[in-house]
């Protein structure tokens, strides 16, 4: 693949994530824009802070306080960036009704979509620092930097963006079908999978027969590896996947990893094709 092959693919993904940003960040000036991206996230905290410090009678330094923070804080991407990308189908079609122009203008629509959903990324991120930040200097959230293994954080941090990306784009072919009430689906789908992810508990709270949910969620050994790369041995003291090195669980995201890409690829393609098919693309809600 040469550098003219490889043009068009890089030009959609930087435009489409060029007017994303726009789309995202036009609605206020931008000291109020930051003002609610540090507000926002640290509203959400302070909902799980104030029911754990009513559980457990305000025990902030017990270990499980960390591993439920940082579960919480990182689930921020999982709401942003998966349905981040699903929207921009939601947006184009019904918003500004430009979706059938995306399909005749010069630009992969794929990674048109994954394009729209940086800006989702940006913000997120720009959460999740808010919120742990907070929690390390005001909740005593237990973050020994000079035993933080960056290299496994990155890199899993890395690898789960892409399958957070994935997973949203199996959600926007999901929505080129659907033309009436599915603008919750995306947020729908995070806050089921917060529930079958670890996030706030290990997942043998759980009744036995939805466990198996949150095994074959990628987004179960993506958060599990992000709080060991943290917290260490913290993080390694609860049950769910104590038995696995890191070494296994990264191998295991991996995986999955691909797997999702792959099947993304043939769902999203499919899907497109069936919407133009049945004259889906431009439907709007109240037709």
């Amino acid at each position: 693949m040469n550098l003219t092959t490889i043009k068009p693919y890089v030009r959609s993904f930087r435009l489409a994530a060029w007017l994303g940003w726009q789309i995202e960040s036009n609605w206020a000036d931008p000291f109020l824009f930051a003002i609610y991206s540090i507000v926002k996230p640290l509203a959400a905290a302070a909902i799980l802070v104030v029911m754990y410090s009513v559980i457990t009678s305000g025990n902030f330094d017990a270990p499980i306080f960390s591993y439920i923070y940082l579960g919480n804080a990182f689930y921020i991407f999982v709401g942003q960036v998966m349905t981040g990308i699903s929207w921009a189908v939601i947006d184009d079609r019904e918003h500004y009704k430009t979706l059938k122009y995306m399909y005749i203008a010069p630009v992969q629509f794929p990674l048109y979509l994954m394009g729209r959903g940086v800006a989702r990324f940006i913000i997120a991120a720009f959460s999740v620092f808010i919120t742990i930040t907070f929690g390390i200097l005001f909740l005593r959230v237990n973050i020994d930097f000079a035993s933080v293994n960056w290299l496994l954080f990155f890199t899993t941090l890395i690898i789960g963006v892409i399958m957070l990306a994935m997973m949203g784009l199996i959600l926007a072919g999901v929505l080129l079908q659907l033309v009436h009430h599915e603008f919750g689906i995306g947020d729908a789908v995070a806050g089921a999978m917060y529930l079958f992810s670890g996030a706030v508990f290990p997942l043998e709270v759980l009744p036995k027969a939805f466990r198996w949910v949150g095994f074959i969620n990628p987004v179960t050994y993506w958060l599990e590896l992000l709080r060991r790369s943290l917290v260490g041995q913290v993080a390694q003291a609860f049950p769910t996947l104590s038995s696995l090195s890191d070494g296994q669980i990264l191998g295991i995201l991996l995986g999955l990893t691909i797997i999702f890409t792959v099947f993304s690829s043939v769902s999203f393609r499919w899907c497109e094709n069936r919407a133009r098919e049945l004259g889906l693309i431009d439907v709007v809600t109240n037709y």
